[in-house]
């Protein structure tokens, strides 16, 4: 497929089209301003004044034959805009009204470059163009320009106008350089080759599938912490083994969990304390029942993993300094990795986190212009907050008194 060289081939294919139809010698690719330097008669200028990418192909494969299953790299698709400007040494611009229509004859009756003439036209440098191995034919189209967009053109080169014809070629499709993945065949699909088994409708009582329905969090929460029991709702989650896998982008490796209990519409899991394995910050739930070919996935579910704090004793007391200023550090637990997002939630201000460069258990936040008093506290790691709400059984929610702060002087 066609590489960077193929502008300048179009380019060259385009100019050996009209020496040889129209019979003149000076047919050239130049600016406006320098069209006519050291040229005195019959001449075809084709400036190229603007590349435009092709919106019809610019998520498409390359056209190509491929395998099932291989994908490769969209390339960059490329709509190449020439004016063509006819001259002659005739005063009276006759001359090269005549030739200006002549080269117009010519595109209009030459409406598809042919591989052969991109071939023959790409010499030197531009033989590796690979242009004419290109399966989509390029096209030349006459392109309506105003003649306001027309002066403007000229006047950018502060040179006069003359009558001239806006022609678009397209599409030059130059094949990116990333490499295309191309995975092994597949051998069988699903067990004695049976194919995907699949059901239309999601919505029947009992798919005939492992399936997440729910995950229920203890009493109430938004969101889960270290240690707490979870279950996971749904169908068909009795085969053996089962692992439940939750997986973060920040993680290499799903998180630790044990499971507790098992039957088919519900597993009791327990997020295992280990705060170095674990980041806040949202996770996708999925269980994965049996192995090799009779492995089965549930579908993902999402499950935010809340930052809890971990400093002692609570509240916090914390001394405002002469400025109105004050610092305040707390420890949480999962611990913080240097790419998350960290910030304190204090009453109603959101103060982002200082600079920590690796990977701790320990944040510490510059407040300005502290405000007296005491005051809840909300860590938001990655936009999940630490849970500041507590729902005791049989009574109304309260605020967490451990996530408070004291500001004084």
């Amino acid at each position: 497929m066609s590489n960077a060289l193929a502008i300048a081939a179009a380019t060259a294919t385009l100019r050996n089209l009209l020496i040889q139809k129209l019979g003149i010698s000076d047919v050239t690719a130049r600016a406006l301003d320098k069209a006519r330097d050291n040229i005195s008669g019959d001449q075809v200028n084709l400036f190229l004044y603007q590349t435009t990418v092709d919106p019809a192909w610019r998520n498409m494969d390359m056209p190509r034959q491929t395998k099932p299953g291989e994908s490769g790299q969209p390339p960059l698709p490329l709509a190449l805009y020439y004016l063509l400007t006819a001259y002659s040494d005739d005063t009276d611009d006759v001359k090269s009204q005549i030739l200006l229509g002549r080269a117009m004859s010519v595109l209009h009756d030459h409406p598809l470059l042919d591989k052969t003439e991109i071939e023959n036209a790409s010499s030197g440098v531009l033989a590796t163009s690979d242009l004419h191995e290109q399966l989509e034919r390029v096209r030349i189209t006459h392109e309506p320009l105003p003649l306001e967009e027309l002066s403007k053109l000229w006047t950018a080169f502060q040179t006069n106008y003359r009558t001239s014809a806006a022609y678009q070629v397209s599409v030059v499709l130059i094949e990116s350089t990333r490499p295309a993945k191309a995975p092994l065949p597949v051998l069988t699909r699903g067990k004695d080759d049976t194919g995907v088994a699949s059901q239309p409708d999601v919505t029947a009582p009992i798919p005939p599938f492992p399936m997440l329905l729910g995950i229920g969090l203890p009493a109430g929460q938004t969101s889960a912490r270290l240690g707490d029991l979870l279950t996971l709702t749904g169908n068909h989650l009795d085969g053996a083994p089962v692992t439940v896998r939750l997986s973060n982008p920040h993680l290499a490796a799903p998180s630790p969990v044990t499971i507790n209990d098992q039957t088919a519409t519900a597993i009791e899991i327990q997020l295992d304390d280990t705060p170095v394995a674990w980041v806040a910050g949202l996770y996708t739930v999925a269980v994965e029942i049996g192995t090799g070919a009779d492995l089965q996935t549930t579908n993902e579910l999402p499950l935010t993993i809340a930052p809890r704090i971990t400093s002692v004793p609570p509240p916090l007391d914390v001394q405002r300094q002469a400025d109105q200023s004050a610092a305040i550090t707390l420890k949480t637990s999962p611990q913080v990795l240097k790419q998350q997002r960290a910030s304190l939630l204090l009453g109603d201000r959101e103060i982002p986190a200082e600079p920590h460069p690796a990977s701790t258990d320990t944040l510490t936040f510059a407040v300005k212009k502290a405000p007296l008093g005491t005051h809840f506290l909300r860590l938001r790691i990655n936009g999940v907050d630490s849970l500041l709400i507590q729902r005791p059984p049989g009574q109304p929610p309260v605020f967490d008194l451990d996530q408070r702060v004291t500001i004084h002087d």
